[in-house]
C-alpha cells in the first residue's frame, strides 16, 4: 500500500507539473496547430500515468480524472475551445482543478437562505449515502447466499453512491479553496423519465458536458450540412455513445488489467442506438403521443439494469474488481483504526 502512495504522489505531481506547463504554453502559441503540437505529448503522457497505478480508488479516479477528462479539455483547449479557454486567461489556480476534475463553475449565490437550505439538504442526502455505501460493503460479505441479480443492482447502487460521494467531496474541497459554486455532478438519476432524460440532464453531468462540447458538437455540425438538420442530432448521438464505449473500455483496462473485449463498447452502443430511436420517436409524433412518466421511468430504468447486468458488469465480475474495492475501504478503516497501512491483497472481504 505504501508503494501505490508513493506512485499516487509522483503521478498526480507530473499532473500538476503537466498542467502548469499546458497553463503557460497560452503566452507563447496561439490556437491551432502550433498549441496542439506542444499539448499533444501532454495528452499522450496523460494516457500513460494511470499504468504506475493498480489500485481501484487511486488508480481508478486517477484514471477518470486525467485520461477520461483532463486529455478531452486539453485537447479543446489547444483550438481555443472548452472550459479552459477564457478571455482573458484563467489563472492557474483555477486552470488545473478545472482542467483535471469533474467540475463546472457556475455564479454564484447570494441568496443566503436559499444555500443554507440547499447545504443542510445536501448534507442530509450525504450521510444516507454514505451510510448506503458502508451497508453494500458489509453485505458483499454475504453475496453467495444472494441471487446474481441482486448484487449486480447493488453494484449499480455502489457505482452511484461512489462516484457522487468522491466527486461531492471534491467539489467541496474546489468550492472551499477557490470560493465558487459548482455544479453538482448529478442529478436524481433514479428520477429519470427517458433514456434521453438520464443520459443528457441526469448521470454524470460534467461527463456529459465534455462530451457535448468534445463530440457531439462538432459531429452535429458536420452531419447537418449533408443532412436535414432535424436528424442531425442522430450521429452525433451515435458518435458521443461510441466514444465514451473507447473511453470506458481504457478505464476498464486500467482498472482490472483485462484485455478489452468489447462489452462495454457494445453497452454504449446500444444505449446510444436505444437513445437514438427515442429522439426519432419524438420527432415523428411530435408531442401527439407521449408514455406518462410513471411508465416511461420505470421503463427507462429497467432497459439500463438490464444492460448492465449483461455487458457492463461483466469484466468486473471477471476480475474480482469488487472484491478488490471491498478490500480497499476494509484496508482504509483499519488505517483508520490502527493508524497502520495494510496491503489490500492481504485482507478477506470481511469488516472485523
Amino acid at each position: 500500500m505504501e508503494g501505490e502512495i508513493h506512485n499516487f504522489i509522483v503521478v498526480w505531481t507530473v499532473v500538476l507539473a503537466s498542467l502548469c506547463y499546458s497553463h503557460t504554453i497560452v503566452k507563447f502559441f496561439r490556437n491551432g496547430k502550433s498549441r496542439f503540437v506542444s499539448i499533444i505529448p501532454i495528452v499522450c503522457l496523460f494516457f500513460i500515468l494511470p499504468l504506475y497505478l493498480s489500485s481501484i480508488h487511486l488508480g481508478g479516479t486517477t484514471t477518470f480524472f486525467i485520461a477520461g477528462l483532463a486529455t478531452f479539455k486539453l485537447l479543446f483547449f489547444a483550438f481555443g475551445k472548452g472550459p479552459l479557454s477564457s478571455t482573458p486567461p484563467l489563472p492557474l489556480s483555477t486552470f488545473i482543478p478545472l482542467a483535471c476534475l469533474p467540475i463546472k463553475f457556475q455564479k454564484y449565490s447570494t441568496d443566503d437562505v436559499e444555500r443554507t437550505k440547499k447545504a443542510k439538504n445536501s448534507t442530509l442526502n450525504h450521510v444516507t449515502k454514505i451510510t448506503l455505501l458502508a451497508i453494500l460493503i458489509r453485505v458483499y460479505s454475504y453475496k453467495e447466499y444472494l441471487h446474481p441479480k441482486i448484487i449486480i443492482f447493488f453494484y449499480c447502487l455502489h457505482i452511484y453512491f461512489m462516484l457522487e460521494i468522491i466527486l461531492i467531496m471534491i467539489s467541496a474541497t474546489v468550492r472551499r479553496i477557490s470560493r465558487v459554486e459548482l455544479e453538482p455532478p448529478f442529478d436524481k438519476p433514479y428520477l429519470a423519465s427517458s433514456l434521453q432524460d438520464f443520459w443528457g440532464k441526469r448521470w454524470n453531468l460534467i461527463v456529459s458536458n465534455i462530451l457535448r462540447l468534445t463530440v457531439y458538437n462538432p459531429v452535429h455540425s458536420i452531419v447537418a450540412n449533408w443532412i436535414p438538420r432535424k436528424w442531425a442530432p442522430i450521429p452525433a448521438t451515435l458518435a458521443t455513445f461510441f466514444a465514451s464505449g473507447l473511453a470506458h473500455e481504457l478505464i476498464f483496462y486500467y482498472i482490472g488489467r483485462l484485455k478489452p473485449n468489447g462489452e462495454a463498447m457494445m453497452f454504449f452502443l446500444i444505449h446510444g442506438v436505444a437513445l437514438s430511436l427515442e429522439i426519432v420517436i419524438k420527432k415523428i409524433f411530435n408531442g401527439r403521443f407521449w408514455v406518462p412518466r410513471i411508465i416511461s421511468g420505470p421503463l427507462a430504468l429497467a432497459f439500463i439494469f438490464f444492460t448492465s447486468s449483461w455487458l457492463f458488469f461483466p469484466p468486473w465480475l471477471r476480475g474480482n474488481i469488487d472484491l478488490k474495492v471491498c478490500s480497499e475501504y476494509i484496508a482504509f478503516y483499519q488505517f483508520l483504526r490502527y493508524g497502520k497501512l495494510i496491503s489490500p491483497t492481504n485482507i478477506t472481504c470481511s469488516l472485523p
